[in-house]
């Protein structure tokens, strides 16, 4: 089924047809009734006269029906008296006594097709027959023949161009839901890879700043102290709010220095305990910050300084760059470092020009 919040193509191929079928058959047939009128011996003009003026109050209530989408059955009605009353009177409109009148023939062929489009077939059909009596009974069977075949044939070709539409519709429905399907689960696969390879980065940053600072710190790094980083770096992977969800930034990212691809002068400004997401965001910017370094800047050193607030600058001294001239598929700093700190609640700011030199400010909170 097609999404609730879409339109089906098939709903809006019925709403149109609903809308456009009525009103263009009861214009086209007032100006063919025109016509037939002008065609009409001098004898007769007063039926032709009323002809015409039943054809003009059903075109009016067929456009009504068409654009309200109220009195269809009336309209219906009114649209089988009008080609029933025209065919029944051919032979007294018609120009010569005895011919097959083009008015009549024109009105039930119309009708016939255009009925296709609005019904079913188990009120179009005995609808049809009737109308197809009217028209053959003053004829006869011999000369009405032709008639039928025509208006059969006709009538059948309009009922399967509208199946064919109607099955066309239906069949892109299904395609669009499809594709939204497809869609949707591939969002889905992408944002669990995205945070499976966050977990893991947590898990990576979290322990190895631990381990780090066993390893530094030796024997003096006591068994409670240690407890309480495995708690903290617990709580960072299981997302626990509260103290237990706040980080050591310094450690973190000293964790993150350990394996820099490019050596790192570092300035340190004592720092509260941060939320854990905002620590891994800060860490995961700063890794990206030193990776663009060892790749771009044609330099193997830069600068880490960390100030209250909380602040975190990297600047290198070497090529630079256009941050405007970036290109699209170049998404390393707007995804890695500047979407990923507005997603933690923070804010990046990338200064960089050619010769210059590179500065990524991180910043959190925001404000």
């Amino acid at each position: 089924m097609p999404s609730v919040r879409e339109t089906s193509v098939e709903a809006e191929f019925l709403a149109v047809v609903g809308r456009v079928a009525g009103p263009a058959r009861g214009a086209g047939l007032l100006v063919i009734s025109v016509f037939g009128v002008l065609a009409t011996p001098s004898e007769a003009l007063p039926l032709g006269f009323g002809l015409l003026a039943l054809a003009l109050v059903t075109a009016v209530a067929e456009h009504i029906a068409g654009k309200t989408g109220r009195g269809r059955p009336v309209a219906f009605a009114l649209t089988l008296v009008r080609a029933a009353a025209i065919c029944g009177s051919q032979f007294l409109t018609a120009p010569e006594a005895g011919e097959l009148n083009q008015w009549a023939l024109n009105v039930l062929t119309i009708t016939a097709i255009t009925l296709q489009w609005e019904w079913p077939p188990k009120i179009t059909v005995p609808a049809i027959a009737c109308l197809l009596a009217i028209e053959v009974v003053p004829l006869g069977f011999e000369d009405s023949l032709s008639v039928v075949l025509r208006v059969l044939i006709e009538t059948a070709l309009a009922r399967g161009a509208f199946l064919l539409l109607s099955r066309t519709t239906r069949r892109i429905d299904h395609l669009r839901e499809r594709r939204a399907r497809l869609a949707r689960e591939e969002s889905l696969a992408v944002e669990r890879r995205r945070l499976e390879r966050e977990y893991l980065a947590v898990l990576h940053d979290t322990a190895a700043a631990t381990f780090l600072m066993v390893a530094q710190r030796g024997e003096t790094a006591g068994p409670a102290e240690v407890a309480e980083y495995a708690r903290r770096d617990l709580a960072m992977l299981t997302g626990e709010s509260g103290p237990g969800g706040e980080v050591d930034l310094e450690a973190s990212l000293r964790g993150v220095l350990a394996h820099s691809p490019v050596r790192v002068e570092t300035r340190w400004s004592p720092v509260p305990p941060i939320p854990a997401s905002a620590a891994l965001s800060l860490v995961r910017a700063v890794r990206e910050a030193l990776v663009n370094v060892e790749r771009h800047a044609g330099v193997a050193e830069a600068r880490l300084t960390v100030e209250d607030g909380v602040r975190v600058t990297v600047r290198d001294e070497g090529r630079g760059f256009d941050p405007a001239g970036t290109p699209a598929q170049r998404r390393g700093v707007r995804c890695s470092v500047v979407e990923r700190m507005a997603a933690a609640g923070g804010r990046a700011k990338v200064t960089s020009a050619p010769g210059a030199g590179t500065t990524v400010e991180l910043m959190w909170p925001h404000e």
